[in-house]
Protein backbone atom coordinates (compact mmCIF):
# COMPACT_ATOMS: atom_id res chain seq x y z
CA UNK A 1 0.00 0.00 0.00
CA UNK A 2 1.62 3.33 -0.90
CA UNK A 3 0.41 7.23 -1.11
CA UNK A 4 -0.75 9.32 -3.56
CA UNK A 5 -1.05 12.86 -3.71
CA UNK A 6 -2.33 13.50 -6.82
CA UNK A 7 -5.71 14.96 -5.09
CA UNK A 8 -2.97 17.67 -3.73
CA UNK A 9 -1.46 18.80 -7.56
CA UNK A 10 -4.77 18.54 -8.87
CA UNK A 11 -6.26 21.05 -5.71
CA UNK A 12 -3.13 23.01 -6.46
CA UNK A 13 -4.72 23.73 -10.40
CA UNK A 14 -8.37 24.09 -8.70
CA UNK A 15 -6.67 27.11 -6.65
CA UNK A 16 -4.41 28.57 -9.69
CA UNK A 17 -1.53 27.87 -7.38
CA UNK A 18 1.79 26.82 -8.69
CA UNK A 19 4.30 24.10 -6.35
CA UNK A 20 6.84 26.90 -5.93
CA UNK A 21 4.01 29.62 -4.24
CA UNK A 22 3.12 26.35 -2.20
CA UNK A 23 6.56 25.35 -1.05
CA UNK A 24 7.00 29.16 0.09
CA UNK A 25 3.67 29.50 2.28
CA UNK A 26 3.89 26.28 3.63
CA UNK A 27 7.72 26.76 4.75
CA UNK A 28 8.26 23.18 2.50
CA UNK A 29 11.86 22.58 0.82
CA UNK A 30 11.63 21.71 -2.88
CA UNK A 31 12.78 18.43 -2.02
CA UNK A 32 10.12 17.58 0.30
CA UNK A 33 7.75 18.53 -2.52
CA UNK A 34 9.31 16.06 -5.15
CA UNK A 35 8.84 13.37 -2.62
CA UNK A 36 5.26 13.92 -2.89
CA UNK A 37 5.71 14.33 -6.41
CA UNK A 38 7.34 11.03 -6.50
CA UNK A 39 4.79 9.68 -3.58
CA UNK A 40 7.28 9.26 -0.72
CA UNK A 41 7.18 9.20 2.81
CA UNK A 42 7.15 12.81 4.32
CA UNK A 43 6.95 14.15 7.72
CA UNK A 44 2.76 14.75 8.81
CA UNK A 45 4.00 18.13 9.95
CA UNK A 46 4.57 19.09 6.33
CA UNK A 47 1.32 17.90 5.37
CA UNK A 48 0.01 19.99 8.28
CA UNK A 49 1.60 22.80 7.00
CA UNK A 50 0.19 22.04 3.46
CA UNK A 51 -3.63 21.51 4.59
CA UNK A 52 -3.19 24.76 6.39
CA UNK A 53 -2.48 27.02 3.57
CA UNK A 54 -4.78 25.13 1.35
CA UNK A 55 -7.39 25.32 3.79
CA UNK A 56 -7.85 21.81 3.39
CA UNK A 57 -7.74 17.86 5.09
CA UNK A 58 -5.42 15.81 4.95
CA UNK A 59 -7.81 13.55 2.92
CA UNK A 60 -8.05 16.54 0.53
CA UNK A 61 -4.61 16.17 -0.44
CA UNK A 62 -3.33 12.46 -0.21
CA UNK A 63 -5.09 9.04 -0.68
CA UNK A 64 -3.96 5.68 0.19
CA UNK A 65 -3.18 3.50 -3.66
CA UNK A 66 -3.72 -0.39 -2.85
CA UNK A 67 -2.04 -2.57 -4.81
CA UNK A 68 -2.68 -6.42 -5.17
CA UNK A 69 0.94 -7.35 -4.02
CA UNK A 70 0.74 -6.04 -0.50
CA UNK A 71 -3.35 -6.93 0.60
CA UNK A 72 -3.84 -8.79 3.61
CA UNK A 73 -5.23 -12.33 3.36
Amino acid sequence: MGVSYNKLFKLLIDKNMKKGDLCGAANVSPSSLAKLRNGENVNTDILVRICRVLQCEPGDIMELSHDKDSELS
